[in-house]
């Protein structure tokens, strides 16, 4: 059985095995809606396509597929995947790894190695996944998490406002405080970040991703060049 989100690739892969003489029962649309199909029409063999492999949930009807039907054997269809996404494929009972640029010879390797209860990935992708998982890369969006941690949400407020380019006195019109607190509150910002001024702090802040986990100002008032200051 081949399932994917696209028709057409689903269509394809399955008129390409016929030709090869495999017995297709079914090729669906979308994947989504896959595991009824095949606990329903019970296959020797699934060939599930993903675009995202690392998305959380994306396997979940594998999940259920061999959670019903452990005879199954899943082979999924992806992109280039990332480490996470191999290792996430087999943790919900995926029998083997499939790039989409395969060739037709690759797949039917593949699907002969499920119905043998092998594993059907190539070397070089778990080759590639060993090497990143015992070498990872460094992950920005810790960083920005650590960071924000650091800042109570004043700070955080004072930070974003600092990135959008507001300076003292805008700050603490927008904030409804005294200009000495809002220098004094972007002070203890530099101090925690470690860094020098401003602007290093509005590039660590967006380097890091700690922008984007702030989230919008909590405050609907936003002060603009031409307001007066408020009153302190």
């Amino acid at each position: 059985m081949v399932v994917d989100d696209h028709r057409l690739l689903a269509e394809a892969l399955a008129s390409a095995l016929k030709l090869r003489g495999h017995r297709v029962l079914a090729a669906a649309a979308p994947a989504a809606g896959a595991a009824e199909l095949v606990i329903t029409r019970a296959p020797e063999v699934c060939l599930m396509g993903t675009a995202v492999p690392a998305e959380p949930g994306i396997f979940d009807p594998v999940v259920r597929i061999k959670r019903e039907r452990p005879q199954v054997a899943v082979l999924v269809l992806g992109p280039v995947p990332s480490p996470r996404g191999i290792a996430a494929a087999f943790a919900a009972g995926a029998s083997g790894y499939v790039r989409h640029d395969e060739r037709i010879e690759g797949v039917e390797r593949a699907i002969m190695k499920a119905r043998a209860g092998e594993a059907a990935v190539a070397p070089q992708l778990l080759q590639g996944a060993f090497s990143e998982l015992l070498n990872p890369a460094a992950q920005p969006d810790d960083e920005g998490q650590r960071l924000l941690q650091m800042l109570t949400p004043r700070e955080v407020e004072v930070l974003v406002r600092v990135a959008e380019g507001e300076d003292t006195r805008l700050i603490a019109a927008g904030m409804n405080i005294a200009p000495s607190t809002a220098r004094t509150h972007v002070q203890r910002v530099l101090m925690k970040l470690g860094v020098g001024s401003r602007l290093e702090a509005a590039a660590l802040a967006a380097r890091t991703g700690l922008l984007d986990r702030a989230g919008p100002l909590p405050h609907t008032t936003r002060a603009t060049a031409t307001e007066p200051e408020q009153p302190v």
